[in-house]
C-alpha cells in the first residue's frame, strides 16, 4: 500500500509561499526595492503600471550577479544574506528568507537585467511561472533590472481579490515611502502609468521627510535625540497642533527597517498625553538604532514585526526622550525652577530693619465745633484747618418743602392679575420641541413622545442632500472673498485631484492644484471657513481606507463622510426654531429612522407606555 503523505512540487511549494509573502502589488514593490538597498545601489528608479497589476520594474545601479547568481536567486530558501542560523540574530540587510523571488516568478512574468562593474556582459533571464523560458547574455549597464509583469496571472482567484486601483496605488506609495524614508541618501525615483509621482534626490533625513510629504512639513517637525546604551533614537515628531484623525504619518525603523509596534506607539501617545485633542493621532518620524542581537526580527514573513529583548525598558526610553523634546521646544507646558533675579532683595538693603509708620490723632479736633480750630496739632490732619466750619443745620434747609412736593405727586395705579401671561401671550408662547441636555430634541406626537438623536437626525439630513446635490450635479455655493489654500502631502493632493468632479457636487469650488497645496474659492452652504481643513482631512482619511469601484460607492462615501464632519455636536445649543426646523427636515427624508451609519435617529414612548411606567 502506498503512502498518503507526499512532496510537494516545487512550483506548488512556491505558489503556497507566495500567498504569505505576495499579498498585493505592493508586496513586489517592497521586496525588490529592499534587495536594490541590499546590493549598495545609490540610485533606484520604481516603474509601476495601473498600480502595480500589470508591470512592477525595479532598476537600481547596485553590484549586480554574476551569471551563475542570476540563475540561483529564483530558488527557494536561496540568499547571499546568511550563511548559518546564528546569523539571524546578527542581521545587517534587508531580505534574508530567500523565498521572495521564487514565490514572485511562481505567480508571475520576470525578467531580470544584471551586470556586475567588472563584466563586460551582463545576463538577461526571462521566467514565467517557475519556469525559465530563455537565459542570454546581453549588453547592459551596471546594475540590476527587475521587471514583474501580470501579477497573480496564473491564480485568477487570487487577482480577483485585489482592490481598484486607487487603493492598490495607495499600498504602493506606502512602501515607497518606508524605504525612501529609511535610507534617505539613496536617491529614488517613483513613475506611474508613464508620469513621474516622485523625484527625491539624496538628502538627509529632514529634507526625505519634507520632500515626500509637503514643504509646510517643515514647521511641523520637533527634533528628537537620545543617545543610550539600550537604544539610539533619532528622528522627529510633529506638533501637537497639526494632529490629524488618520494615521498616516507615523513611522518606526528599527535599525533602518520599518517596523509597526503597537506597544512602542503607546508610548509616543503616552508622551503627547494631554496635549492632543480628542481622537487625534501625533505625526512620528523614529529612527531607533539597537544591537542586532538584541532584537527577532525572523517573526513574520513580512518583516514588519520585531521582538525587542527588553521592552519596558525601551518603552520607558521612548517615552521620555519625545516628553523631553516637546519641552525642550516649548511645545508642551513645562515648569520653570529658575530663580528671578527681579525678586531678590538688593545688597545695600540686606541688613536693614524695615520702617514702621507713626500716626498721630488730633485729641482737639471737634467736627460740630462753631468756631475753628486755630491751629492744627499735626501736619498730617492739616487738610482739615481750611474746611469752613459751617452750621451743620444748614444742610436741612429746603427739606420739608420739597417732602410736601413730592406728597402731591399721584401714581398710576396697577391691576394685579392671578397669571403671570395673559391667554394669548401663554398660547404664543407654548413650544412644540424641547433639547435636553443639549443632545436630544423631545416633541409630542399623537400617540405619545418622541425622542431625538440631534446628531444623528441631521447627519441623515446632510447625507441626503449630498447626494441628492451629487446625483443631480447641482449644488450651492458660497463665494470666499479671498481664496483659501490649505497644504496637504502629495498622495493626498492626487487623491483630492482624481476626486474633483464628485467633491465639487457638493458645493466645494477648487481654483488650483499644485504638488502639496489646494486653492479653494468657493464652499458648500452649510460650512464655515474655518472647518473646511478638519472637514478635508477627514474626507481623505476616509477615502484613503477603502475607495470602492463604483462611482455611486464613491459618491456614498464622500456624502457620508462630509455629513459626518458637519452635524451638529451633541451639546449643541439649540433655538427651538433649530430644533422644530431639525424634526421638520429629518421627516422630509426619504430614510428618517435610521442614520447614514445604520443607528438609530429617534425613539418613540405611547401615552401606554407611560401610563404603565407610572402604574408601576
Amino acid at each position: 500500500m502506498s503512502g498518503i503523505i507526499q512532496l510537494l512540487p516545487d512550483h506548488v511549494a512556491n505558489q503556497i509561499a507566495a500567498g504569505e509573502v505576495v499579498q498585493r502589488p505592493a508586496s513586489v514593490v517592497k521586496e525588490l526595492l529592499e534587495n536594490a538597498v541590499d546590493a549598495k545601489a545609490s540610485d533606484i528608479k520604481l516603474i509601476v503600471k495601473e498600480a502595480g497589476k500589470t508591470l512592477v520594474q525595479v532598476i537600481d545601479n547596485g553590484l549586480g550577479m554574476n551569471t551563475t547568481d542570476a540563475r540561483l536567486c529564483f530558488e527557494r530558501h536561496a540568499t547571499s544574506k546568511i550563511r548559518q542560523a546564528e546569523d539571524l540574530f546578527d542581521l545587517h540587510t534587508k531580505g534574508f528568507r530567500g523565498e521572495a523571488l521564487a514565490s514572485i516568478a511562481a505567480i508571475a512574468h520576470v525578467e531580470m537585467k544584471t551586470k556586475q562593474d567588472q563584466e563586460e556582459l551582463g545576463n538577461h533571464i526571462v521566467i514565467e511561472g517557475s519556469k525559465l523560458t530563455s537565459q542570454e547574455v546581453a549588453v547592459l549597464p551596471k546594475g540590476t533590472s527587475f521587471a514583474v509583469k501580470n501579477l497573480f496571472f496564473n491564480i485568477p482567484a487570487r487577482r480577483n481579490f485585489l482592490k481598484s486601483e486607487t487603493v492598490e496605488l495607495r499600498h504602493v506609495l506606502d512602501e515607497f515611502h518606508r524605504v525612501a524614508l529609511a535610507h534617505p541618501s539613496i536617491s529614488f525615483t517613483l513613475i506611474h502609468n508613464g508620469s513621474e509621482l516622485f523625484n527625491l534626490p539624496g538628502s538627509n533625513r529632514r529634507q526625505r521627510i519634507v520632500t515626500l510629504f509637503g514643504g509646510k512639513t517643515n514647521e511641523k517637525l520637533v527634533p528628537v535625540s537620545e543617545d543610550t546604551d539600550l537604544i539610539k533614537i533619532t528622528g522627529f515628531v510633529g506638533k501637537p497642533e497639526f494632529s490629524k484623525k488618520s494615521r498616516g504619518e507615523q513611522f518606526f525603523f528599527v535599525n533602518d527597517r520599518y517596523i509597526k509596534s503597537p506597544y512602542l506607539h503607546h508610548a509616543i501617545m503616552s508622551a503627547f498625553e494631554g496635549l492632543l485633542k480628542e481622537g487625534n493621532q501625533p505625526s512620528y518620524f523614529l529612527y531607533l538604532q539597537v544591537p542586532p542581537h538584541t532584537i527577532d526580527i525572523n517573526i513574520h514573513p513580512t518583516k514588519t514585526e520585531i521582538k525587542f529583548d527588553d521592552e519596558h525598558s525601551l518603552y520607558a526610553i521612548l517615552r521620555s526622550a519625545v516628553k523631553h523634546s516637546l519641552g525642550q521646544f516649548n511645545v508642551s507646558p513645562i515648569l520653570d525652577f529658575e530663580r528671578d533675579a527681579n525678586l531678590d532683595t538688593p545688597y545695600q538693603y540686606k541688613d536693614k530693619t524695615a520702617d514702621f509708620p507713626t500716626i498721630e490723632v488730633d485729641a482737639g479736633f471737634n467736627p460740630f465745633a462753631s468756631e475753628k480750630p486755630s491751629k492744627s496739632l499735626n501736619t498730617f490732619g492739616s487738610y482739615k484747618k481750611d474746611i469752613a466750619q459751617a452750621n451743620w443745620e444748614s444742610l436741612y434747609v429746603g427739606l420739608k418743602q420739597d417732602t410736601e412736593e413730592l406728597a402731591s405727586f399721584s401714581f398710576e395705579s396697577t391691576e394685579v392679575t392671578g397669571s403671570l401671561f395673559d391667554e394669548q401671550s401663554s398660547e404664543s408662547m407654548a413650544h412644540t420641541t424641547y433639547q435636553i441636555h443639549k443632545k436630544y430634541i423631545v416633541s409630542a406626537i399623537k400617540s405619545g413622545m418622541l425622542v431625538m438623536d440631534q446628531r444623528r437626525a441631521h447627519q441623515r439630513v446632510l447625507y441626503e442632500q449630498f447626494l441628492t446635490n451629487i446625483t443631480i450635479q447641482k449644488a450651492a455655493s458660497q463665494q470666499l472673498l479671498f481664496p483659501l489654500t490649505l497644504f496637504f502631502s502629495t498622495n493626498e493632493i492626487q487623491l483630492l485631484h482624481e476626486m474633483q468632479p464628485t467633491i465639487e457636487n457638493t458645493g466645494f469650488i477648487f481654483d488650483t492644484f499644485t504638488a502639496d497645496a489646494v486653492q479653494i474659492s468657493g464652499l458648500p452652504l452649510a460650512m464655515a471657513e474655518s472647518e473646511v481643513s478638519i472637514v478635508l482631512e477627514e474626507l481623505i482619511n476616509n477615502l484613503q481606507n477603502e475607495i470602492p469601484e463604483s462611482s455611486f460607492s464613491q459618491s456614498d462615501t464622500i456624502a457620508k463622510s462630509m455629513a459626518k464632519s458637519l452635524a451638529v455636536k451633541s451639546g449643541t445649543y439649540l433655538t427651538d426654531k433649530e430644533q422644530e426646523n431639525l424634526v421638520n427636515s429629518l421627516f422630509a427624508c426619504k430614510e428618517p429612522t435610521i442614520s447614514p451609519f445604520q443607528k438609530p435617529t429617534f425613539i418613540t414612548f405611547t401615552v401606554e407606555d407611560l401610563d404603565k411606567r407610572f402604574a408601576l
